[in-house]
């Protein structure tokens, strides 16, 4: 479960894709089909949520990792870098950033 606190000792990676709604839903099986068979199981994984915009133009996802190197590792794996070439396939751009928590409300 992803936990949104200032200082909380985690890596947090807010990725956007920009899709059509054509290939919005395509997407978004790659992401879960990725997350239940392969990043979910990965070291230092925590939680993860998927979004989408009204207009299916936009996908957010958020997930946080125990450190920045269990992130970067999954990413630069075998198995997600082949799932990244198919995911680029079906978006316009993606773009994972790391963040920190600076503060959190309510």
């Amino acid at each position: 479960m992803p936990t949104i606190a200032r200082g909380a000792p985690l890596q947090t990676v807010i990725t956007t894709f920009e899709v059509t709604p054509g290939t919005c839903q395509d997407l978004l099986d790659e992401l879960v089909d990725a997350y239940a068979g392969f990043i979910s199981k990965q070291p230092g994984f925590i939680g993860a949520g998927l979004h989408v915009n009204d207009a299916q133009t936009r996908i957010a996802n958020y997930s946080q990792w125990a450190r920045r190197e269990d992130f970067l590792a999954m990413l630069r794996s075998d198995e997600m870098r082949r799932r990244n070439r198919r995911i680029n396939e079906l978006c316009k751009s993606f773009e994972p950033v790391m963040y920190e928590v600076v503060e959190s409300f309510g």
